[in-house]
């Protein structure tokens, strides 16, 4: 079959959905590999090492996406300002998407709608279930390593104090109070890498083994008063909480948040929206100068002030809802990626096309529009329909 490769046209977007070695396993597979010239060159990984690996270089993405019976990106499809052109309407019915979509949140909608309208078939790697089988094409998990690293170092050259504890001539400064809400991958790895930077570290997570984890990275936990039969889900994932139970969240981190100089957010509930449990006046009681990292922004954001895809003071607080961070780290987050998405194509390939099987819960999880329509039940439950 013929695999297209567009360049990602997010601002600030290096990552891309191939490189070189995954291209040649796809080629040994049999497969047709379209690449647009310049997709990797953001990544470090050049057209030449394309070329040399069995890709076809493309100039004009309107004919890979023309062509491929599958598309690998990155990001959801966007407006191609280049050709005036939906990267959806570039598309063609019956063709096969693998992205991260988060068909979930709101700033997509329209988009998915688009994508069901115009019969494509959207599959997103943010649904891909945490079994055995699928960890090596787990690119959230991949992805969320990348963010929790990288954000911390983010929120590093924002916040407007050391983040380690200082001693000078005349005297010494207290290092940063940093809170992690939302302890899962992404948030283990802000944990650990704030204390590398020599925080003070603090956690809080409804589910208990999640605290035990950050616990066991020397972070103080902040307990949130929220019993296990409500907050885990199947999987040991979160469960979506409301009404008293997500008061009772907030009331236990209000006087918590209000002494911390970064806070990332990085709680979310698989395939709906994420959770809001910053508010307003939490953000108005930190001290100036201080930053906000919300990771959960694709999902609709944890702080319910933080802009999609800005960096902007508010209150005297820096708010970062910045949406591609794993692209800040491109070589790295590139590779990690490119693995994982292999190794779910050559999952659902079957007989030189993709073959979905509904009884597996791999691909029952990811499939978002089927052709005809919309799917999805986060989806579906957030466009409240």
């Amino acid at each position: 079959m013929i695999i297209g490769v567009p360049k990602e046209i997010m601002h600030d977007e290096y990552r891309v959905a191939a490189i070189p070695e995954t291209v040649k396993k796809f080629v040994a597979d049999g497969h047709t590999v379209r690449v647009e010239r310049g997709a990797g060159v953001g990544a470090f990984f050049p057209d030449e090492a394309y070329a040399e690996a069995g890709a076809q270089l493309v100039d004009d993405v309107r004919d890979l996406f023309a062509k491929a019976a599958l598309v690998l990106k990155v990001k959801e499809p966007l407006f191609n300002e280049k050709y005036g052109m939906h990267e959806v309407d570039m598309m063609h019915r019956g063709q096969f998407l693998i992205t991260f979509i988060h068909p979930a949140s709101p700033v997509n909608h329209e988009m998915v709608k688009k994508m069901a309208a115009n019969g494509l078939i959207g599959l997103t790697l943010d649904g891909v279930p945490r079994i055995s089988r699928a960890q090596n094409m787990d690119a959230l998990t991949s992805m969320s390593t990348c963010a929790g690293y990288r954000g911390i170092v983010m929120a590093a050259e924002k916040l407007a104090k050391f983040i380690p504890n200082i001693f000078c001539a005349v005297g010494s400064i207290k290092p940063a109070n940093v809170l992690v809400i939302g302890t899962g991958v992404a948030g283990l790895q802000a944990i650990a890498t704030a204390k590398r930077l020599g925080a003070v570290t603090y956690a809080a997570d409804i589910r208990s083994a999640a605290r035990e984890q950050a616990a066991s990275l020397g972070a103080k936990v902040v307990e949130l008063g929220i019993p296990d039969e409500v907050a885990v889900a199947d999987g040991g994932y979160a469960n979506a909480i409301t009404g008293e139970w997500l008061t009772k969240e907030c009331d236990a981190l209000r006087e918590v948040i209000s002494k911390m100089d970064i806070v990332f957010l990085s709680a979310l509930v698989p395939g709906k929206l994420a959770p809001v449990m910053v508010t307003e006046d939490m953000v108005k009681s930190m001290a100036p100068g201080s930053v906000i990292v919300d990771i959960a922004i694709d999902q609709g954001g944890n702080c319910a002030i933080t802009t999609p895809g800005e960096v902007e003071v508010k209150h005297g607080v820096t708010l970062m809802g910045v949406k591609n961070i794993p692209g800040f780290l491109p070589t790295s987050s590139t590779w990690m990626f490119a693995h994982n998405i292999y190794n779910l194509a050559k999952h659902l390939i079957k007989d030189d096309k993709v073959a979905l099987d509904m009884s597996d819960p791999i691909d029952a999880s990811i499939l978002v529009t089927d052709g005809e329509k919309i799917v999805h039940k986060g989806a579906l439950e957030a466009m409240g329909m």
